[in-house]
């Protein structure tokens, strides 16, 4: 049978089974706002916020200082209207009626927006001092213009700081697209629930994992490969451990070389510690403790 053959006898038969596993099973509808059009759409956003927060390296055209505050308030206008109709997208579809006649979904939507907006001046603040800290932990780094144009952590950061604050209003879905987002253009994995302090530098950052539940002080540097994770997502029954924690914290000023793994939801990293290379840790490491094998956390002072 030739491919002609086939698809006048053969593929209505394919497509009647696909359509129908599709409607039966999952289907992204084009009216839930959770279509491929809206994700793109999410895209774009994210990138006008990071335009906004850094115009010289993520803006589409050159910015002049004389045009920089037409342009900051262009974008944002655009940005904010259109955030708040995906935020309330994403509530309506999620809403328990689906209808939303007596419910605040709309307004949420804007509201949550409005603050996004207004604390875009506070996260380009924190994001300053990622700045410093990767001129300050990388002796290759030669300027601020380096780091913002070329090192993916800068990007990856920031589209966590974004993320962050709409995951802590419980904005569903957008978050995730946000972080994916930036995974797959840095190589870096940051679920947008994890709290991550100031002065937070990334060397190199290919296949970085932070997850969910994970918490990272001020001045703590990680390098490539580094997996802060579950020990288990799963509890003693086989039930997924979701909204529980699982993930390590990292206190202040701690160094994590590369491919070092770290699990655990009660593991704790103390202030100072430094966790050598290749190192496999599921205990609490005390403060300003050295890490330099995995069996047993063998610690050298």
């Amino acid at each position: 049978m030739s491919i002609s053959e086939w698809i006048n006898k053969s593929l209505p038969d394919v497509v009647n089974r696909i359509e129908q596993d599709i409607i039966e099973s999952f289907h992204i509808d084009t009216d839930e706002g959770l279509n491929i059009s809206g994700r793109n759409t999410i895209f774009e956003l994210l990138d006008n916020m990071l335009s906004v927060l850094f115009p010289g390296a993520f803006s589409k055209e050159k910015i002049t200082a004389s045009e920089l505050n037409f342009y900051l308030a262009n974008i944002l206008r655009s940005t904010g209207v259109g955030l708040a109709k995906q935020i309330k997208d994403i509530f309506l579809y999620h809403c328990g009626t689906h209808t939303c006649e007596n419910c605040d979904c709309g307004s949420r939507g804007e509201q949550i927006a409005i603050h996004l907006i207004e604390s875009l001046p506070s996260i380009r603040k924190t994001l300053m001092t990622d700045i410093q800290a990767g001129l300050k932990g990388d002796p290759a780094s030669y300027s601020k213009e380096a780091i913002v144009l070329s090192y993916p952590y800068l990007e990856a950061v920031a589209t966590y700081r974004i993320a962050n604050l709409l995951y802590k209003q419980d904005v569903p879905i957008i978050p995730r697209i946000m972080s994916e987002r930036a995974h797959s253009r840095t190589g870096i994995d940051i679920n947008p629930g994890a709290t991550i302090g100031s002065y937070f530098f990334i060397d190199h950052g290919t296949g970085v994992v932070i997850g969910e539940t994970c918490t990272i002080g001020n001045n703590v540097k990680i390098y490539q490969g580094v997996t802060l994770g579950a020990l288990s997502p799963f509890d003693k029954s086989g039930e997924p451990l979701k909204g529980k924690k699982r993930h390590p914290d990292i206190e202040d000023d701690v160094i994590i070389y590369a491919n070092a793994t770290i699990l655990g939801g009660n593991t704790v990293v103390g202030k100072g510690a430094i966790i050598g290379g290749n190192t496999w840790i599921t205990k609490s490491v005390p403060p300003g403790a050295k890490v330099l094998e995995s069996r047993g956390n063998r610690i050298i002072n």
